[in-house]
C-alpha cells in the first residue's frame, strides 16, 4: 500500500521540492512531481536554478523522453510511466496516487495551504493509508 508523507510548515515549497527531487534522483529512484500548470512551470524554472553546480534531469509528461527521464512533471490527472515516488504540489489528491510506492505532500505555512492539507490528510487517512508527518518549523 502507498505510504504518504506530509512535510508541513515549509517556508519555501519550491526550494524544498527541488531539494527533495535532488535527493530522490541521487538515490536512483524515479519521481513524478504533480501540480497545476503554473506551479509546474515555476518548479521547472526553480529546478534549473536552485543549485548551479547540480543538474536534476527532468521533463514534462508530454516530452518524448519522459519514460527515460528520472523526474517527470505531470498534471493531477496525467499518468506517468514512473511509479516509485510522487511529489504532490497540487491543491488536491492526484488521480493516480495509489499506483505509487510513496506519495509526498509538501505543505506551506499559509492558512490556505494548511487547510487544503488537512482535507487531503483526512482523505488518505479515511482510506487506510499509512501517514507520516514531518513538521518543518524551525
Amino acid at each position: 500500500m502507498t505510504r504518504v508523507d506530509f512535510h508541513t510548515h515549509v517556508a519555501d515549497r519550491l526550494e524544498y521540492a527541488c531539494r527533495f527531487a535532488r535527493k530522490v534522483y541521487g538515490a536512483g529512484q524515479t519521481l513524478v512531481v504533480v501540480g497545476e500548470p503554473d506551479v509546474l512551470r515555476a518548479f521547472d524554472q526553480t529546478l534549473w536554478t536552485f543549485s548551479p553546480l547540480e543538474f536534476v534531469p527532468h521533463c514534462f509528461t508530454a516530452d518524448p523522453v519522459a519514460a527515460q527521464t528520472p523526474v517527470v512533471l505531470a498534471g493531477p490527472d496525467e499518468q506517468a510511466q514512473h511509479h516509485q515516488v510522487m511529489l504532490n504540489l497540487a491543491n488536491r489528491v492526484p488521480t493516480h496516487f495509489a499506483r505509487f510506492e510513496r506519495v509526498v505532500e509538501i505543505i506551506g505555512d499559509t492558512p490556505d495551504d494548511l487547510s487544503g492539507a488537512r482535507e487531503r490528510y483526512r482523505f488518505y487517512r479515511d482510506r487506510g493509508y499509512t501517514l507520516n508527518n514531518y513538521d518543518q518549523r524551525g
